[in-house]
């Protein structure tokens, strides 16, 4: 059973501002490659952190809503992990989206 989920991720883009688009697009290919549909992708632009944890002090965020079995989830986890342009990672299932019943036509006598 396919479920509805969001990736949000963080890029690590040091240096290196002028490859984020081709970095999104190697990341939505990976997804697809896995299995996943890709519904939405969000650039959200590059933020500060509000406190640095590590060699960072900033990345570029990305959005992702997708469709895709459970068990896939974790092989991304795992995936991402070891890339070195993706900084830090969230995964949440969202609910099913609801489609909206179509509006009753009054028939003309």
């Amino acid at each position: 059973m396919r479920n509805r989920y969001e990736a949000l991720l963080v890029l690590n883009t040091q240096a290196r501002e002028d490859t984020v688009k081709e970095i999104i697009d190697r990341l939505e290919s990976e997804f697809q490659q896995e299995g996943a549909q890709i519904e939405q992708v969000q650039k959200m632009d590059k933020r500060q952190f509000s406190y640095a944890a590590g060699p960072l002090s900033a990345g570029y965020y990305v959005n992702l809503v997708f469709n895709a079995d459970p068990q896939l989830i974790a092989k991304l986890r795992s995936k991402f992990k070891l890339d070195p342009e993706v900084y830090l990672q969230n995964y949440q299932r969202l609910p099913e989206k609801k489609e909206k019943p179509a509006k009753k036509v009054a028939k003309a006598e």
